[in-house]
């Protein structure tokens, strides 16, 4: 009965709809909820510099703030635009679209291609902004540590403004919802759902976000007028042993525990059969998954491994 009650409970699925709905907001949400964790391994790393786990301490909160607070304003207004083409996909797309990605207009989630392209668009937000993030969170790290850990950057750049967001028109959902269906009537999005509709796309485009915005961190602070000349080198490696250890071993873990998704999802598409809302969830077990594996790793499993190598490699290699 206990196992019953998880594949009916309304916490999971309400969680699911979340990650299914906006897929790049849930991944900024988890990584909000794992944050705590990641800072105070940092700090607790053994024989490591003190400055340099500051260091990397502060871009771990930065980044995580910049992170969701970017991926909020960027992802909201794009996610309820994407819910009125999947509401309403007549009212958005061609008539050609609606065939070729094998819509039905009464229950269009039922099309793993149209989840494909209307995913590609919500979980695109966050490729989007991973550079801006990146830069954002670099150009903070000089301001937070003089103010949490009262150290006087050597150089101030005058370059640490924090961008103000403010919503669009009040029509500029409409607008939105109608660039994003003639973006999914293009032929190349049709050929994509075609080939990767049934793939792990949404696992890729989470990693790919994550690298990407990894190596315009790693440049920003190799560039960088307002952080130490003699830790930057700690905190380039820290980035790219993090994100290199969070990828691989996500795909990993993602790969040896398939049988277990797999069972998961049979039983809960049993429990909930005769829910309309089936294949949102299915789609947000799909997202959920890798984004938490991710998370998992990132913020818990390894702070203390890239936190201690890359205090070493920066020591070693100046």
């Amino acid at each position: 009965m206990k196992v019953q009650s998880i594949y009916k409970s309304k916490i999971l699925k309400k969680g699911l709809e979340f990650a299914a709905k906006n897929g790049s907001l849930f991944t900024a949400t988890a990584a909000l909820a794992f944050s705590t964790a990641r800072p105070l391994m940092i700090l607790a790393t053994p024989k490591t510099d003190k400055e340099n786990k500051e260091y990397a301490f502060t871009k771990s909160v930065s980044s995580t703030l910049i992170g969701y607070g970017l991926m909020y304003c960027a992802s909201t207004p794009v996610a309820n635009a994407v819910k009125k083409v999947i509401d309403n996909p007549k009212d958005y797309l061609k008539p050609e679209t609606i065939k070729k990605l094998k819509i039905n207009l009464k229950a269009p989630r039922n099309s793993s291609m149209f989840n494909f392209a209307t995913q590609l668009v919500i979980l695109g937000v966050g490729l989007v902004i991973a550079i801006p993030k990146s830069v954002l969170t670099c150009s903070l790290i000089p301001p937070i540590m003089k103010k949490v850990f009262k150290k006087q950057p050597e150089k101030e750049t005058g370059n640490n403004e924090v961008l103000s967001f403010k919503g669009g028109a009040k029509n500029s959902k409409n607008l939105l919802s109608t660039q994003i269906g003639k973006f999914i009537d293009k032929p190349f999005v049709h050929r994509l759902a075609e080939k990767y509709h049934d793939s792990h796309f949404e696992q890729l485009i989470i990693y790919l976000t994550d690298i990407i915005a990894t190596a315009t961190f790693m440049q920003q602070t190799a560039a960088s007028k307002g952080i130490k000349d003699d830790r930057k080198k700690a905190l380039i490696y820290n980035a790219g042993i993090s994100t290199g250890l969070s990828v691989v071993g996500g795909y990993l873990i993602n790969h040896f525990t398939k049988e277990q998704t797999d069972n998961f999802v049979k039983n809960f598409t049993e429990a909930n059969k005769n829910s309309k809302n089936l294949n949102t969830y299915l789609e947000g077990i799909r997202v959920a998954k890798p984004a938490l594996i991710l998370g998992t790793l990132y913020y818990i499993v390894i702070p203390l491994i890239s936190t201690f190598t890359a205090d070493k490699f920066g020591k070693n290699k100046k």
